[in-house]
């Protein structure tokens, strides 16, 4: 697949790091390196662990939310899917001032780094 802008007539939010561009799934990789580097945020609903990380999700999703509103945000697909069953593009929002919407939730504290490797506890 070939990297580029995509367009989307309807952005919708699902969860902290995964937006519907017209009814497709993607995942905001936060300016990362796709399968090395990139965001992670908590796990909404029965994907949640406990009940913290329920609560963290419902708030970090509320702010992508606030996020999304904004006019004038450009989607940048990676060139590449991530390894779900659904194969969900990676994907960078910027805004017109040129942040990337998964760094600022980095920033803002409800995303946290993700690497392979590593497995994120939102319970403690």
């Amino acid at each position: 697949m070939i990297a580029g802008l995509i367009i989307c007539a309807s952005l919708t939010v699902v969860d902290g790091d995964t937006v519907k561009c017209d009814g497709q799934n993607m995942r905001l990789l936060g300016e990362g390196v796709p399968f090395v580097s990139g965001i992670d945020t908590p796990e909404i609903g029965s994907h949640a662990k406990c009940t913290k990380e329920r609560k963290l999700a419902l708030i970090a999703k509320g702010r992508l939310k606030e996020l999304l509103a904004e006019k004038g945000l450009r989607v940048v697909f990676s060139g590449a899917v991530d390894k779900t069953q659904t194969h969900r593009p990676l994907i960078n929002i910027y805004r017109t001032n040129g942040e990337e919407i998964g760094k600022k939730l980095l920033r803002e504290g409800f995303a946290r780094t993700w690497s392979p490797k590593q497995r994120i506890n939102w319970c403690d």
